[in-house]
């Protein structure tokens, strides 16, 4: 429970602490900070100081926690849960990240990147990149999502089934905890086996339990090529068929398999400018991607599968610029669902063999209860992880559809739990599921989760109504 208003004396103090130009208290300066990307969640906040270091970020906290004021940390702003927006109240200081820009070392010996926390996704890539090297994180929103905001949401993105999501790209965090003492974990090590692994005790806790100030970072070599190919499929079987299939032909060269439907690549066309058809119309679409495999041993491949049926038609890309129009179809459907109208969203994950099951269970059974309602289903197939999305049915209007909401995400979510699946694969908790997880996570892994966020804040002004 948080705290009562805080002393009228915290603005100066914090002023003390980063500068007048770093605390933002009129209502216009402060309005882009307390509204999510999606326009779900509006809030309301004291203040927004911008620090600049780890130490003023130390001192803030420290200055906040005397004053008996909520803290909320913010990255880019991009989440999709509300986890970075302030509640209605007013009270809360919103704590964005974004002047800790700096990359303060690459070590390509040991193959690592210390960042500090604000560092937008694309910086880190290009920083990685300019090193002769690979960071593997890729998601849509990588020029404005920052890495902080990528480990306190555990971030997947579309290369997990070759790298993992944050929590296996991250070696050692630098953390300002809820007492404002610095915990300096930035060590670059793939072993030490010295007690509790700390790090992941903040990688996925969306703010709560602690601002995470700097990381330690995997690096890559960078893929002598790559061959990324269009391919489409009768079904999403024969997708996990396909994906079954190369992953036994090339191993770890399988750096991407998306799948995506044909009503998702139908808003893209409609929506996004210069978007265009790679292939014939089909069910679905698999967008796959090979590193370091052989161009003409993968297109040796895909012609076996598609005189075997298992590929119905498809493309391979022939340049940097096909490529990007490919990927591009994949990452605008997001912004093409957002521009066609209101949208229930869903991100869930399953067993990779389990996918078709889902979606036909799933399909079958809100084509039933909401005749006419529209399912855009896309996602990372290679790691079980799917976006799968509803849009209402076209004479509907808004406010009917969104009163289905509750009862669309029992029917999605109950299935997802039968099914051993989660009902958040990478976007978190946030406000929009920190209730509805009761129904699936058992007491027991409750109580545990309430008992680290009580050891570690017990005043509860970390990101309070988030995720606990």
């Amino acid at each position: 429970m948080t705290s009562t208003p805080s002393s009228p004396d915290l603005i100066p103090t914090l002023v003390g602490i980063v500068g007048a130009a770093q605390v933002l208290t009129e209502p216009a300066d402060i309005a882009p900070f307390v509204n999510d990307w999606r326009g779900r969640y509006r809030g309301a906040a004291r203040c927004v100081v911008r620090p600049g270091s780890v130490e003023d970020v130390a001192a803030v906290v420290r200055a906040c926690v005397a004053a008996g004021v909520p803290i909320v940390p913010q990255g880019g702003n991009t989440s999709l849960c509300g986890a970075a927006t302030p509640d209605a109240a007013g009270q809360a200081v919103v704590l964005c990240l974004g002047r800790l820009n700096r990359v303060l070392a690459v070590d390509t010996g040991n193959n690592t990147i210390t960042v500090e926390a604000g560092c937008t996704l694309a910086a880190v890539q290009e920083a990685a990149y300019a090193a002769g090297r690979l960071f593997p994180l890729a998601l849509a929103s990588e020029g404005s999502c920052q890495i902080g905001g990528n480990l306190s949401t555990n971030a997947g993105g579309v290369q997990v089934l070759r790298y993992g999501n944050m929590r296996e790209l991250t070696l050692g965090l630098q953390v300002v905890l809820p007492s404002g003492e610095i915990w300096d974990g930035l060590r670059g090590l793939r072993k030490d086996n010295t007690g509790y692994d700390l790090k992941h005790l903040f990688i996925g806790a969306e703010g709560t339990l602690g601002v995470i100030t700097a990381a330690v970072l995997k690096l890559y070599p960078l893929p002598a090529r790559q061959t990324t190919g269009w391919l489409n499929v009768a079904s999403p079987a024969a997708a996990v068929d396909l994906l079954t299939a190369a992953k036994g032909a090339f191993d770890a060269q399988l750096t991407a398999f998306e799948l995506i439907s044909e009503t998702a690549l139908s808003l893209v066309l409609r929506h996004i400018p210069g978007a265009c058809r790679p292939s014939g119309v089909s069910p679905w679409y698999v967008l796959a991607e090979f590193s370091d495999a052989d161009p003409e041993t993968v297109e040796q491949w895909l012609a076996a599968r598609l005189a075997d049926g298992a590929v119905m038609d498809g493309t391979l890309a022939r340049s940097e610029a096909q490529v990007r129009q490919l990927w591009a179809l994949r990452e605008t459907i997001s912004e093409a669902q957002k521009i066609e109208g209101v949208s229930i969203k869903h991100d869930i994950a399953v067993p990779v063999s389990r996918i078709p099951e889902f979606l036909h269970r799933a399909d079958t059974a809100l084509s039933e209860a909401y005749p006419g309602i529209r399912v855009v289903a896309f996602g990372h197939v290679g790691d079980g992880n799917l976006h799968y999305n509803l849009s209402k049915a076209d004479a509907q209007d808004n406010a009917a559809f969104m009163a289905a909401q509750p009862r669309v995400n029992l029917l999605v979510h109950d299935l997802v739990h039968a099914l051993n699946g989660s009902i958040s694969a990478e976007h978190g908790l946030g406000q929009l599921k920190r209730e509805e997880i009761l129904r699936y996570k058992s007491p027991v892994e409750m109580a545990l989760m309430r008992s680290i966020k009580q050891a570690l804040d017990p005043a509860g002004l970390m990101n309070p109504g988030k995720l606990i």
